[in-house]
C-alpha cells in the first residue's frame, strides 16, 4: 500500500544530499542547451529548478552504460614451457547503489521495457541484473505535456507509477512523495518527512490536469498485426523513409533502444571485451564478416525499428510496446520525421484481411496516480522542437502474442546480430 509524504523544496534537497553520501545520485544537469542525467555530488545538489527539468536524453545509461567492460583477460608465459600460456579472466559484474532522481514516468517505464529481454528470457544478463538491483528510481510526475509527448497512446500516463520506486508531484509549497515499492518505502520512512495524506487531492488534481494536456489518445486498432502485414510493402517503407539521414539520433536518445556492439581490445597478452551502444539505423550494424549485409537500404532499417517497437516486441511480451511515447525521437530528428505518423500510415493502409485477425491483448492501463502541476519547474520546449502535426495519430493500442522473442541487438567482431 502506498504511503504519502510532503516535503518542502529545501527539505527535498537536504534529503538528496544525504542520499548522495551512500548512493551515486544521477540527476538532471544543464549542459549548454541540453539537460543530461549525470552523477551529482552533495555540493552540486543546490538548484531545484535544474533538477526538475526534462532531460534531453533518456536515463537508460543507468542500466545500460554507453560502454562497459564485460571481461578482462591477462596471460603469462610458462617459464619452463614458453609455448604454454596461463590465462586469467576477470568478469566485473556489480554496481554501486544508485539513485536515479527526476526522471519522468515514461523513462521509468522504459526501464521496465528493458527488463523483459534482459531479465526474463532464457538467459538473464548478469551485468544488467546487478545494476538493476542496485537502482532506486525516484520519478517526477509531469506537470504538463509537450506537443511531442504521446505516452497515453502506448499505455502510459504523465503520472504513471510503473518502474518507479518513488513518485513525487509538485504542489503548492513543495512536493507530495508516494512510495510505490518496498525499496522506495524504506527510503521515505527514513527521510523523516511529514505526512502528505492531506495533500493527495492537490496531487491528483495536478495529474488530471497533465493528462488533459495530452489530448485524445490514438484510436488505431490491432497495431502489431497491421504493422507486420506491411512488412513486404517496400514501396510504403521507401516513401516513409526517403528523408531519413540514418543519423541514429532517435535510437541513442530513446529510453528503450538497446542495440549494442561487442569489441575486443588489448595487447598480445592482456586486454578486455567491451559492450557499447550501437544503432540499428546504421548501415554497418548488420554487416557480416562474410561481406553480406541484409539491411543495406535505409528503408529496411526503418522497417526493422518500427516493427520491433510496434509488432515484434508486443507479440512477444503480452501486448506491451517497446515505445513509451516520450517523443525524444520526434524532437531530435533533424528532418522532423514523426514516428506517430509512420505508425499511423502503416496501420491505416494495411491489408484489410488483417482486420479479421484474432483479438490481441491491449497494453495494461496505467494505474491511478498522484501528481501536481508546476509551470515554473517545467522548462520551455527546446529550441526547434517540432510541433505535432494537426490530427497526428499513431501509436499502439492492441497487440498480438507469439512464441518468438526479440533479442537484445548486438554484434561482435566475429559476427553480427540485430534486434
Amino acid at each position: 500500500m502506498s504511503t504519502f509524504y510532503f516535503a518542502a523544496p529545501d527539505a527535498l534537497l537536504g534529503w538528496l544530499k544525504k542520499l548522495a553520501a551512500d548512493y551515486r545520485v544521477l540527476a538532471p544537469r544543464r549542459e549548454g542547451r541540453s539537460v543530461m542525467f549525470r552523477p551529482r555530488t552533495a555540493d552540486e545538489l543546490t538548484d531545484m529548478d535544474e533538477l526538475l527539468r526534462r532531460a534531453t536524453a533518456s536515463p537508460k545509461g543507468a542500466v545500460i552504460p554507453h560502454s562497459e567492460t564485460l571481461v578482462r583477460f591477462s596471460s603469462t608465459k610458462d617459464a619452463e614451457n614458453p609455448a604454454r600460456l596461463d590465462t586469467t579472466l576477470d568478469a566485473p559484474c556489480g554496481d554501486v547503489p544508485t539513485v536515479l532522481f527526476g526522471c519522468r514516468p515514461c523513462d521509468a517505464r522504459g526501464v521496465v521495457v528493458l527488463d523483459r529481454p534482459y531479465l526474463e528470457g532464457r538467459f538473464k544478463d548478469p551485468y544488467y541484473a546487478a545494476r538493476r538491483e542496485a537502482l532506486v528510481i525516484i520519478a517526477q510526475a509531469c506537470p504538463t505535456a509537450f506537443s511531442t509527448c504521446f505516452c497515453h497512446w502506448v499505455g502510459g500516463s504523465p503520472a504513471g507509477r510503473e518502474g518507479s520506486d518513488i513518485l513525487f508531484t509538485a504542489v503548492d509549497g513543495g512536493f507530495v512523495l508516494e512510495s510505490v515499492t518496498e525499496k522506495g518505502a524504506k527510503l521515505l520512512e527514513a527521510a523523516g518527512f511529514a505526512s502528505g495524506e492531506d495533500r493527495r487531492n492537490e496531487a491528483e488534481a495536478a495529474h488530471r490536469k497533465a493528462e488533459a494536456s495530452l489530448g485524445a489518445p490514438s484510436t488505431l486498432e490491432n497495431i502489431p498485426a497491421r504493422v507486420a502485414a506491411r512488412f513486404r510493402d517496400e514501396a510504403f517503407w521507401i516513401k516513409e523513409t526517403e528523408k531519413c539521414l540514418s543519423c541514429g539520433a532517435c535510437t541513442y536518445l530513446c529510453p528503450t533502444c538497446q542495440c549494442f556492439t561487442i569489441t575486443d581490445e588489448g595487447s598480445q597478452l592482456d586486454g578486455r571485451r567491451i559492450r557499447s551502444w550501437d544503432t540499428c539505423m546504421s548501415p554497418l550494424f548488420t554487416l557480416e564478416t562474410s561481406g553480406h549485409n541484409p539491411r543495406t537500404e535505409k528503408f529496411k532499417r526503418m522497417r526493422n525499428r518500427i516493427s520491433h517497437k510496434f509488432s515484434y516486441y508486443p507479440q512477444s511480451y503480452d501486448g506491451e510496446y517497446s515505445c513509451v511515447g516520450c517523443g525524444r525521437c520526434v524532437v531530435s530528428c533533424p528532418i522532423s520525421l514523426d514516428i506517430r505518423q509512420v505508425v499511423k500510415h502503416a496501420v491505416e493502409g494495411a491489408p484489410e484481411a488483417v482486420a479479421e485477425a484474432a483479438p490481441v491483448p491491449a497494453p495494461k492501463p496505467a494505474p491511478a496516480r498522484v501528481k501536481a502541476s508546476s509551470a515554473a519547474s517545467e522548462p520551455a520546449s527546446p529550441a526547434g522542437e517540432p510541433k505535432a502535426a494537426p490530427g497526428a495519430e499513431a501509436a499502439p493500442k492492441a497487440s498480438a502474442k507469439s512464441e518468438a522473442r526479440p533479442r537484445t541487438g548486438g554484434k561482435s567482431k566475429s559476427g553480427k546480430k540485430s534486434r
